[in-house]
């Protein structure tokens, strides 16, 4: 009998280090994948600012003419689009802040509990869908990373702390592939917030922005000049969330909530602010056509929806951190209240915004770059929306396409070599 256990327990053995050597046999041979992220890089910034070092990426690999943001077109809904391959309405990280009904809470980006807990996040993250085929993943500060979303992190991952110097980054990534090939990420995925911060700050046009995009372009060489001293074949994504529109400060730009919200009993609902859209959930149902009756007579550079009739093409009515009642603002226009404005120290002549229905504004248009061994030289790919990212990434990681998400394989695939 121990003569028995012990011929099992080899045959066992054998039979799992065979496994395990074809599995990671197998992955040796996928590519890498570095995804890059430039929080609010607008599709035409390297045409007006001309960085050097992106436009050599671009004429080396495949660009998209534009690609569209989800609705809303804001930072953490996009990034998480990005590595999901679902629209906000299906993943349910529907804003930057949001009111969720089911917790009588709110998500915010800036509350670190909030941030670090998976019940706000669906579907299924890349990193996890990587890990899940024997690989390992990385993240530096990409949204979603910071949760274990379905009960698991990124094989490697970092807290966002936004004081962390952007050259430390791009080290990271080094770093990650100079690992042992067990432990080295097949996917890495890293973000920079630096245009973004600008173009909010100064507008989309300014000389400070423009000094952003040539910090990010400073990065990006930094990591292509990196990649060649490495060796491996390595993929690079640049793209973004969004892009960035200028508002001006005229008096008919502000649209005042407390002006909207006048005579209305703030006990039947719960008020969320976005700037570009506002949100209203009601406590109290029977309120509804009221509410749209009274704010709909003030209607003036804004659109009033029941959630149920939201423009279709936005994707954004079926789930319930959704407002019952959504209020958007035309472009160049946005909610503010009173006072908030008042709090702060100046309100500049111009600054950027974005949020703004991305098929309608094409300021909201941000880019998709690719280079890399398993990328065709020279490729132009037509408008497409960020949904399809992450099938394009799964299928580029030799990963089979999960059935259920709203983005599609076959409209980016064509920049990959066969």
């Amino acid at each position: 009998m121990l003569r028995f256990s012990k011929n099992l327990f080899f045959l066992l053995a054998l039979i799992f280090t065979s496994g395990s050597a074809s599995v990671f046999s197998q992955n040796a041979k996928k590519p890498y994948v570095v995804m890059v992220s430039f929080d609010g890089f607008r599709h035409d910034y390297v045409e007006k600012y001309q960085p050097e070092n992106i436009r050599k990426f671009i004429k080396k690999g495949a660009a998209a003419t534009r690609m569209l943001p989800s609705y809303p077109s804001k930072t953490f809904p996009n990034h998480y689009t990005l590595v999901t391959g679902l629209y906000p309405e299906h993943h349910g990280l529907v804003d930057n802040s949001f009111y969720d009904a089911g917790r009588d809470a709110y998500y915010t980006i800036r509350q670190r509990d909030k941030v670090e807990d998976p019940y706000y996040y669906g579907g299924l993250p890349i990193w996890q869908l990587v890990q899940q085929h024997g690989m390992k993943a990385a993240s530096f500060f990409w949204v979603g990373s910071e949760a274990p979303v379905g009960g698991e992190y990124p094989s490697y991952f970092h807290k966002y702390d936004g004081v962390v110097p952007y050259k430390n980054r791009i080290q990271a990534v080094f770093d990650w592939l100079n690992l042992p090939e067990a432990q080295r990420p097949h996917l890495i995925t890293v973000y920079f917030d630096m245009v973004d911060t600008k173009g909010h700050e100064y507008g989309p046009h300014a000389p400070e922005t423009k000094a952003a995009v040539m910090q990010a372009d400073s990065l990006v060489g930094m990591l292509m000049n990196g990649l060649k001293k490495i060796k491996l074949p390595v993929d690079v994504i640049l793209t973004a969330d969004h892009g960035m529109y200028e508002m001006k400060n005229q008096p008919e730009t502000f649209i005042y909530t407390e002006d909207l919200l006048e005579g209305l009993d703030k006990n039947d609902f719960v008020f969320v602010n976005s700037g570009t859209h506002a949100g209203i959930f009601l406590k109290n149902k029977g309120s509804e056509d009221a509410i749209i009756r009274s704010i709909g007579a003030r209607q003036k550079h804004f659109k009033v929806y029941k959630r149920a009739d939201m423009p279709s093409h936005l994707h954004f009515n079926n789930h319930p951190r959704i407002g019952d009642i959504m209020l958007l603002a035309e472009p160049g226009y946005g909610f503010y209240s009173k006072e908030s404005l008042t709090k702060k120290p100046e309100v500049r002549k111009v600054w950027g915004v974005h949020g703004y229905d991305p098929q309608a504004v094409p300021e909201m248009g941000t880019i998709f770059y690719a280079q890399g061994p398993h990328i065709k030289k020279g490729m132009k790919i037509p408008e497409f929306k960020n949904i399809h990212v992450y099938p394009f990434l799964v299928t580029l990681l030799g990963i089979p396409v999960p059935a259920n998400i709203d983005g599609d394989a076959t409209v980016v695939q064509g920049i990959i070599k066969k």
